[in-house]
């Protein structure tokens, strides 16, 4: 994936703005808020009080992944996201916020957190 025009219109966009539909599509399928947060403090070294005030802040997604401490395994989150495997997008910051995406997706999905978390 390429930089573009899209790519820098999503890195713009507050974290805030896509937060509630990552927590939408976890309910829908019986899963937790908790443990959404848990797979993005996996990600990103964020807890939930971090979370919470870059939530408040409106923190866009160029922000949220600069200051985040990706998790070491972060290499092991491979698969098919938005019709592109994580594992070759070219862009970090894009390769990121997907990765965050195939996490959350996974959740939905009824995946165990063992095999989320990549432990």
């Amino acid at each position: 994936m390429k930089p573009g025009a899209n790519n820098e219109r999503i890195f713009k966009m507050a974290f805030a703005s896509v937060y509630p539909h990552y927590v939408t599509k976890v309910e829908k399928k019986g899963r937790t808020v908790d443990e959404l947060h848990t797979v993005i403090e996996w990600l990103t070294g964020y807890d939930e009080k971090k979370l919470k005030k870059i939530i408040a802040d409106k923190i866009d997604f160029r922000t949220f992944f600069a200051g985040a401490k990706l998790n070491p395994n972060v290499h092991l989150i491979t698969g098919v996201i938005c019709g592109h495997r994580v594992e070759d997008i070219e862009d970090p910051l894009m390769q990121q916020i997907r990765y965050l995406d195939k996490l959350v997706d996974e959740l939905a999905k009824g995946k165990k957190m063992e095999s989320i978390l990549r432990k």
